[in-house]
């Protein structure tokens, strides 16, 4: 009897925990058995493994073949356990001899993947800028397909290996034709940059409605969240498109967050993607699934996709109710644990949500350019899809009005650009970095009480607007963060009672909803 192991790395969710492949052959009846959890993919390589072998003109030994996927109690799934399989079976038959590796052989220093076609060719796999990252810090070798390197060399370009076959993989193990490391990506290291990222759409196209491009800057400079209310065609979806060319650019520890993320989704990751900030709109019609994350493997969902990035949102009374309920958590933690029966995952989603929403079923409620006839009940039915809860943790929630047509030739090639806001987003970002080590937004509730306390004009204003409009602490909260952001902005050290009355008045959902209240409570 005679044993072989070669390492590889499983996935589950954003880890990639170490695969020991064991490979025993054994005199007896001709047998091929996998065993360590495989999933019907896995189960299914013998006959990818036993074509190859044999189409790369090596021996298919006779005999009892046992496969050990180890530990035998962690899932596995996908085709990347293929070339790990067929090199085991090849190191214990003594059809190849590595050389260069630890333990006599067993190759517990260097890592392969790759699904095999039936003549021996290497075709990429999912996530492998995971599998790649935690080989870097284990200080591993990894060997992987041609078409998976620029995705690995992300991370570790000094460690990985690119092959086409399968016999350059065992030339490369038995020192006859050794892989060359690859390169880094040409330009890898500058794909933070603004221009690595492509031009942003200026927010100096969109004309009019100064209101809600102060709202969208504001949004950006204290990464705060944001509902846009206004009829059909006055420019929410354009100015939501902006929002991505207003933050800075991303760090390299984020942009490498992001990518982990896209890397194990099912779109999956390519280099290209590097450094920019995502911007997910998924379609009312998404499921909780879709938007939170789920499935039979808890793969993360569009708020996790949307990390460090934006979420847009619209015709938000459109999505289903349970679907919004699901963002109330994840809106104020910025993590999101998908469960299932077998596997708990847990997938960042610190992401910016950017919503909109007609002001009726109708869409031309207060529309001079069109007649309203959704009755009060109605109105207040497709209003009242959003919750109070949901709408408590929305930052801002403004109104964007139809743009007439004078209004709109009067601002042809006027109006902030982008470029400018971005400037100003910055600075007022490095304030807050500098101040309390993160974005308004996420402060704490003890580091709204120390960073964001008013003077005694804005506390006698902030104490009254809550009597009146019946708030909750909540909101209390995020008017003070909101404030804290404008005072950013403007370059106060301070909270006054101008920046309080301007936060305020971004929220405009809470001016209609305390009648209500109010009618309720009588």
């Amino acid at each position: 009897m005679s044993v072989a192991r070669v390492a590889c790395r499983a996935l589950v969710g954003l880890h990639a925990p170490l695969v020991h492949v064991e490979v025993s052959l054994a005199s007896g009846l001709p047998a091929f058995c996998i065993v360590g959890l495989p999933a019907t993919v896995v189960k299914e390589s013998k006959e990818r493994v036993r074509a190859a072998l044999l189409n790369s003109r090596f021996e298919f030994p006779a005999g009892r073949i046992t496969v050990n996927l180890a530990p035998a109690d962690l899932p596995k799934e996908g085709g990347r356990f293929d070339l790990p399989i067929a090199l085991g079976i090849l190191i214990a038959s003594g059809q190849i001899r590595p050389r260069g590796a630890r333990g006599g052989g067993g190759c517990e220093t260097r890592e392969f993947y790759g699904e095999l076609g039936l003549t021996g060719e290497l075709k990429p796999v999912r996530g492998l800028l995971l599998a790649a990252a935690h080989a870097q810090q284990q200080g591993h070798e990894l060997v992987v397909p041609r078409a998976n390197a620029a995705e690995a060399c992300v991370v570790a370009p000094e460690r990985v290996r690119a092959a086409g076959h399968l016999l350059e993989v065992c030339g490369h193990l038995s020192g006859a034709a050794p892989l060359p490391a690859c390169a880094s990506p040409r330009g890898a290291e500058n794909r933070d940059a603004p221009s690595a990222r492509g031009a942003p759409l200026d927010l100096a196209d969109v004309r009019g409605q100064l209101m809600p491009k102060r709202a969208l800057v504001i949004a950006a400079a204290g990464g705060h969240s944001l509902l846009m209310i206004g009829p059909p065609g006055s420019g929410k979806s354009m100015l939501a498109q902006r929002l991505p060319g207003l933050l800075p650019p991303l760090t390299r520890s984020e942009a490498l967050e992001v990518a982990a993320i896209a890397a194990v989704s099912a779109a999956g990751f390519t280099p290209g993607q590097l450094g920019q900030r995502p911007f997910r709109a998924p379609h009312h019609t998404a499921s909780s699934a879709a938007l939170v994350g789920g499935g039979a493997r808890a793969r993360p969902g569009e708020i996790s996709l949307a990390h460090h990035g934006v979420l847009f949102l619209d015709e938000l009374p459109e999505f289903e109710r349970a679907v919004l309920e699901a963002l109330r958590e994840p809106l104020e933690t910025g993590i999101v644990a998908v469960s299932r029966a077998a596997l708990q995952s847990e997938y960042p989603a610190a992401f910016q949500l950017i919503a909109a929403m007609n002001p009726c079923p109708c869409g031309r409620l207060g529309d001079p350019a069109g007649e309203c006839r959704c009755t009060p009940a109605e109105v207040r039915r497709y209003r009242g899809r959003i919750s109070g809860p949901l709408l408590d943790r929305l930052d801002m929630h403004v109104e964007v009005p139809r743009v007439t047509a004078a209004d709109f030739d009067a601002a042809a090639g006027g109006g902030e650009s982008t470029a400018a806001a971005a400037t100003r987003v910055a600075l007022a970002r490095g304030v807050q970095l500098e101040r309390q080590g993160r974005c308004n937004a996420r402060l704490t509730d003890l580091e709204v009480q120390r960073w964001c306390a008013a003077d005694a004009a804005g506390r006698h204003l902030l104490e009254e607007t809550m009597r009146r409009r019946g708030l909750s602490g909540r909101a209390r909260a995020r008017l003070l963060r909101l404030a804290r952001t404008i005072a950013d902005l403007e370059g106060a050290t301070g909270i006054g009672a101008g920046h309080i009355a301007g936060a305020v008045m971004l929220r405009c959902m809470d001016a209609s909803v305390a009648p209500a209240r109010a009618a309720g409570a009588g």
